[in-house]
């Protein structure tokens, strides 16, 4: 397994320096938000495209994958019925997933829970046609899209790992995949986290892994347990990236960021 950082943890930091620290902490990877590059991060151009491949190259870290794909630019929608804003949300999926194959990336997590609220009874297929777009565009770009299951009540719409691969199974494109949030996991499956990837590991649907704990603090600064999860992804052969994304940052991002793979990466030594 590789650990990865969800960059907003340490976004105070000039993109450089997120990498330099990531790599000397001994994460492998950036999981990048790309609102922390402006409101048009998901549209760089390629020198800036260029720029950033350097500056990790350099640091000795890999761009693993992007997340809160909708967070900017404000107003974005894959449920509305407003077709302009839709469109906008869409386009700004597709430029994400060119985006992430051009930085070396191996997945995309759609997670923007305030972007896929449900309110009518027409909006789960606008939902479900914006990710079939996505999807096809990850197949031809060689990256997996996955759909993160979000807790109540910030997200009212696909909440458990079986409703997203609900809708997996109807897409029907190999590229649309489940990922599973250890937070929204604990709170929304019937089962601990642990039996829930011995579940659904197996499917080949799933294609990563997020760790923070249920008090929206990073693995190891809360009354989580991870030792028995990460025990389930080596018998289930996960080999792929964890990222660590936290949402309460205490004291700070660096120390967050320091304190979290210190823990996990004990874990890991542990059953190695």
């Amino acid at each position: 397994m590789k650990l990865s950082l969800c960059n907003e943890v340490i976004r105070e930091l000039s993109f450089e320096r997120q990498c330099v620290l990531a790599a000397g902490l001994g994460y492998r990877g950036l999981e990048l938000a790309p609102f922390t590059l402006g409101d048009d991060g998901w549209s760089m151009p390629a020198s800036r495209r260029a720029e950033i491949r350097s500056t990790c190259a350099d640091a000795g870290v890999a761009i693993s994958g992007l997340h809160w794909l909708l967070a900017a630019p404000a107003g974005l929608s894959i449920t509305t019925a407003d077709r302009a804003v839709w469109q906008k949300s869409v386009d700004v999926l597709r430029g994400s997933v060119e985006l992430c194959a051009d930085l070396g990336g191996d997945y995309l997590v759609h997670g923007s829970p305030a972007q896929r609220r449900v309110t009518g009874p027409d909006d789960a297929k606008r939902a479900e046609e914006a990710w079939r777009i996505a999807a096809s565009e990850a197949g031809q770009a060689g990256v997996a899209y996955c759909l993160e299951p979000l807790a109540r009540p910030d997200c009212n719409f696909v909440n458990t790992l079986a409703e997203a691969a609900e809708v997996v199974r109807r897409n029907g494109n190999p590229a649309l995949s489940i990922m599973v949030d250890t937070l929204a996991a604990s709170l929304e499956e019937k089962e601990p986290v642990a039996d829930v990837i011995r579940r659904w590991m197996p499917t080949g649907l799933m294609a990563h892994v997020q760790f923070n704990d249920r008090s929206k603090r990073g693995p190891g600064q809360g009354e989580d347990r991870f030792a028995p999860v990460v025990q389930a992804l080596r018998e289930t052969g996960y080999t792929g990236w964890v990222a660590m994304e936290p949402f309460v940052y205490e004291p700070d991002g660096p120390t967050c960021a320091a304190r979290m793979i210190g823990y996990v990466a004990g874990l890991l030594e542990q059953g190695a």
